[in-house]
Parts: C-alpha cells; structure tokens; sequence
C-alpha cells in the first residue's frame, strides 16, 4: 500500500537540488530604474508578472509598469539589492510551503479566499497579503 502511494505522488518531491530565488538585472536611467530579466524572474518563480509586479511596487511604494518588450520600469531611482530583498519577501510568501520549503506551489481561490496549495507535500495554507 505504501508503494502506490508513493509511486502516485510527483516526481518534484524526490528532486534533492536546491531552488534557488533569481537575482534581478537592471540599471538607472535618468529617475527611473529599468529591469531587464523581470519577466524571466517571475517564470522562475512560476507567478504571474503582474501579481509579482504589483506586490513589488505596492512595498516600494512606487509607480510601475511592463513595457512591451519585457522590461519593467519603476518611477523611482531603486537599488538592485533593494528588488531583490522584495523578491525574496514575495518567494517566502507567494511560492515557497511553509512547510516543506520546496517551490512547488500554486494559488488557488476558494470563495474569495486565496491559498498556497502545494504540490510536493499536499498542504493548504491560506494567504495573508491580498493577490
């Protein structure tokens, strides 16, 4: 009975390698500050760009938006390191478990609440910050 169960989970949960969060690259122009890989990071984390912009912005608390080639531009003269610890934040909140600390997770809405479900230990977790 044990080896069904084991042989019907997926395979994520017997990878050994460790996730590791993306580093953003960009530069500042003028008043502004241009990310060039933001749409790479965010299918990285498995999230949409939008969600993980706007989490982004709403904690700097600054103006935003995807331009069509893929870069993103803030209004606001910000440090690299400065993004990368809000994408840090938004990876322990939005993508990794709690539980088992392994990125395999998905949001799903029941009713109007939002949970982390994960796909590698199988725990619900509902989500504090709106999405």
């Amino acid at each position: 009975m044990l080896r069904k169960v084991r042989e019907s989970l997926p395979p994520s949960v017997f990878e050994k390698q460790r996730f590791e969060i993306p580093n953003i690259r960009g530069h500042v122009q003028g008043n502004r500050t241009i990310l060039s890989n933001f749409i790479e990071v965010a299918d990285i984390l498995r999230r949409d760009s939008h969600h993980l912009l706007k989490y982004i912005l709403k904690e700097l608390a600054t103006p935003g938006e995807i331009k069509r080639s893929g870069s993103v531009i803030v209004g606001a003269k910000v440090s690299a390191t400065k993004i990368n610890e809000k994408i840090r934040q938004y990876a322990e909140e939005f993508v990794l478990c709690s539980d088992c600390g392994k990125p395999d997770t998905k949001i799903e809405k029941e009713g109007n609440i939002p949970f982390l479900k994960c796909q590698a230990c199988g725990v619900r977790h509902p989500i504090k910050g709106a999405v």
